[in-house]
C-alpha cells in the first residue's frame, strides 16, 4: 500500500523551519506535513510561535531556516514570484484586516480583480456567492465601521475566499469578537472544513478543535510538543506541558 505515497505529495510541507527575530528565536526547528483537506488546529500559550508559524506559511514573515513547499512553491525561495504562490493561500486575521475605506462588495472585489484578473463581471458574480454563503448577502453595500464583529470576519472570510484558494491559514480568528459573535464564525469555518478546505488554524476554540481538527498541535518556546488526533492531545494528553495548558483553558 506504500506505493500510494508518491501519487499525492502533502499539500503543504514544512520542514526544520526556524524563525529568529534578532537573538530571539520563535520557531524551532519545526516540521510537519499537512494532507489535502486535512484540518490542523494549533494550540498553545501566548508567545509559543503559532501566529509566527502561521505567517511565515505565506512568507507575512520569512523564514530564518528551512523550507515551506505549498502547492509546489517553495515560499521560502526569494526568487518565485511571491504573489502567485499566494493565490492559492487564503488568510483570515484576528482583526479582519478590511479596508475601511471600501464597501463589503469593494473589500471583495480588489484582490480578484487586481490579482486574479477576474472578469468584474466574473468577480462581482463570485463575491454575491461568497456573501450568500456566508449569511452576508444583505450587507454588500455596508461599510466596515457599520458591521459587528462576527459579520467582518465573516466578510473577511469570504474575502480570503473570492481567491479560490485551496488553503485557508487562520490566525486567532474569533479571538477579538463577542462571545455570541464566535458560534457564527466557527460556524462558516466547519462548513469550508466538511468541504475537504485544506485548513490551518490557530484557535484557543476547544470545542472547535475537538469537533473539527483532524489533527491537533501543541506548540510551547517555539517547539512541537505533542500532537495527534483531537482525542489524543486535548482529552488524553501526554505531556506535562500540554496537561498544564488544557488545565488552564478547560
Amino acid at each position: 500500500m506504500a506505493e500510494n505515497n508518491s501519487e499525492k505529495s502533502p499539500r503543504i510541507q514544512v520542514s526544520h523551519l526556524s524563525k529568529k527575530f534578532g537573538e530571539l528565536e520563535v520557531l524551532k526547528d519545526i516540521s510537519m506535513d499537512i494532507e489535502e483537506g486535512e484540518v490542523v488546529v494549533i494550540l498553545g500559550p501566548s508567545g509559543s510561535g503559532k501566529s509566527t508559524f502561521l505567517r511565515c506559511l505565506n512568507r507575512l514573515e520569512t523564514a530564518s531556516s528551512g523550507s515551506i513547499i505549498i502547492n509546489g512553491y517553495d515560499i521560502c525561495d526569494r526568487k518565485i514570484d511571491i504573489n502567485k504562490a499566494r493565490e492559492n493561500i487564503g488568510m483570515v486575521f484576528q482583526h479582519f484586516n478590511l479596508f475601511n475605506n471600501m464597501n463589503v462588495m469593494g473589500n471583495m472585489l480588489l484582490a480578484p480583480t487586481e490579482l486574479k484578473k477576474f472578469s468584474k463581471e466574473e468577480a462581482r458574480k463570485r463575491a454575491e456567492q461568497l456573501l450568500d454563503r456566508v449569511g452576508m448577502l444583505d450587507k454588500i453595500h455596508a461599510y466596515p465601521s457599520q458591521l459587528s464583529g462576527g459579520q467582518k470576519q465573516r466578510v473577511a472570510i469570504a474575502r480570503a475566499l473570492a481567491m479560490n484558494p485551496n488553503v485557508m491559514l487562520f490566525d486567532e480568528p474569533t479571538s477579538a469578537l463577542d462571545p455570541e459573535m464566535v458560534g457564527e464564525v466557527l460556524a462558516v469555518m466547519k462548513q469550508l472544513a466538511g468541504e475537504g478546505m485544506t485548513m490551518v488554524v490557530v484557535t484557543h476554540e476547544i470545542g472547535f478543535a475537538r469537533e473539527v481538527a483532524h489533527r491537533v498541535v501543541f506548540m510551547e518556546g517555539g517547539y512541537i510538543v505533542e500532537q495527534g488526533s483531537p482525542d489524543e492531545v486535548i482529552n488524553n494528553p501526554k505531556e506535562a506541558r500540554t496537561i498544564d495548558f488544557l488545565s488552564k483553558v478547560l
